[in-house]
């Protein structure tokens, strides 16, 4: 059952990561296509605050609460650290590399003053009661 959970939790891992990056990818595909719904305020909001953790954590030398459950369970079962079973090797893989500590905060720094700029640059909208997007321009 832990083993279960510590790959259910490497899994969340996965699809927070995917959110960040491809969400900022989405956000500057749908700026270029006039997609309205990467204006979203709520997806905008979320986007920032979810790439600001990550760099808030790695700055202040937090261990990311994800990879602390994830290594609990798997002690908890018994399995090696990121060691499992098909999936759990394979979704540790993607998302854990050895690298010094700077190497991850610098890329992380970078990548969240792209998320801020394009957040000024490119800014969520208010939906108005119709759906519609509210437009302040």
């Amino acid at each position: 059952m832990y083993t279960l959970l510590a790959n259910l939790t490497a899994m969340i891992h996965v699809a927070y990561i995917l959110f960040v990056l491809a969400g900022q990818g989405l956000i500057l595909i749908g700026w270029a296509r006039g997609w309205h719904w990467t204006r979203a305020r709520i997806f905008r909001m979320l986007h920032l605050a979810a790439i600001g953790f990550v760099v808030i954590e790695t700055l202040s030398g937090i261990f990311c609460p994800l990879t602390l459950l994830e290594n609990y369970l798997r002690a908890r079962s018994g399995d090696a650290l990121y060691s499992s079973s098909f999936i759990g090797y394979w979704v540790d893989w993607l998302i854990y590399y050895n690298a010094p500590e700077w190497v991850f905060a610098l890329v992380y720094s970078v990548f969240f003053i792209v998320v801020v700029v394009t957040f000024i640059v490119y800014p969520p909208r208010r939906a108005k009661n119709n759906g519609q997007e509210e437009c302040d321009d």
